[in-house]
């Protein structure tokens, strides 16, 4: 199955792109070669610029506390595994107090380092960090990889609470929903949200189904159009029927 998921606000939205952008660091940063080594910076840099609001911290906080209530209130109910309780808490708490922990502007430490900015500026040019645009970050690339890993996990670990604090949230989320199975006649599918309240979509479709769904929402009305992934040219909408798996998640 591929699952496809689409926000309902803008907190969301960043969540799930600073998500990718972690996991994309962290792929790359384990490998051995420089090309890998420069796309784990790549991403790190991607990360400072979605995790630049100031309010990230507070709003991640604010919901692992509220979520922390919620699991509390199940204390003492013979349905729950309390076990289980008892470690989503402590995982919550743990979180909390990483990212409480955290002083500063979120990736301070790299703003403050003149030769991860030049590099940083020299990337947003179509072929900037060549070898004699910036002699030093070729150095940087031909050292040993287990140095260059190093330096990666030291500028990406100060940054962990967030990715941790967010992976709860995201997880909770997901978690939060009941897939349905539905139809989208002629590859067209709308749902009036009513009183529904979401703060993220989940489309699921198995991996041989040749076509790719594309959302839009708002508080009215939701929608989905199957089509046919035609990569070189103008998407054409599926006529025929498509059964997906649709799942509303909201925390």
């Amino acid at each position: 199955m591929i699952t496809y998921e689409y926000p309902l606000n803008e907190r969301i939205r960043t969540l799930l792109r600073l998500e990718a952008l972690f996991d994309k660091a962290l792929h790359f940063a384990t490998a051995d070669t420089g090309y890998e080594h420069h796309a784990a910076l790549m991403a790190l840099f991607e990360i400072l610029e979605v995790a630049g609001r100031a309010d990230l911290k507070v709003d991640l906080v604010q919901e692992l506390e509220r979520q922390r209530q919620t699991l509390h209130a199940f204390r003492d109910n013979p349905q729950i595994s309390e076990e289980a309780l008892s470690g989503a808490l402590y995982e919550i708490e743990q979180a909390s107090m990483s990212l409480l922990a955290m002083t500063g502007k979120i990736g301070h430490y790299v703003r403050e380092s003149e030769w991860l900015m030049a590099v940083r500026s020299r990337a947003a040019i179509p072929g900037g960090v060549c070898e004699f645009d910036l002699p030093s970050y070729h150095h940087w690339l031909n050292r040993d990889s287990d140095r260059r890993r190093t330096d990666i996990r030291n500028w990406l670990s100060p940054m962990f609470p967030i990715r941790d604090g967010l992976s709860i949230v995201l997880r909770l989320l997901r978690e939060s929903g009941r897939p349905e199975m539905q139809v989208a006649r002629r590859g067209g599918y709308q749902l009036m949200m009513g009183n529904r309240v979401a703060q993220m979509v989940r489309v699921r479709l198995p991996r041989d189904k040749s076509c790719v769904p594309e959302i839009s929402a708002n508080k009215y009305a939701f929608n989905i159009r199957f089509v046919l992934p035609e990569f070189t040219a103008r998407p054409q909408v599926v006529d025929s029927d498509i059964e997906f798996e649709l799942t509303f998640c909201n925390l």
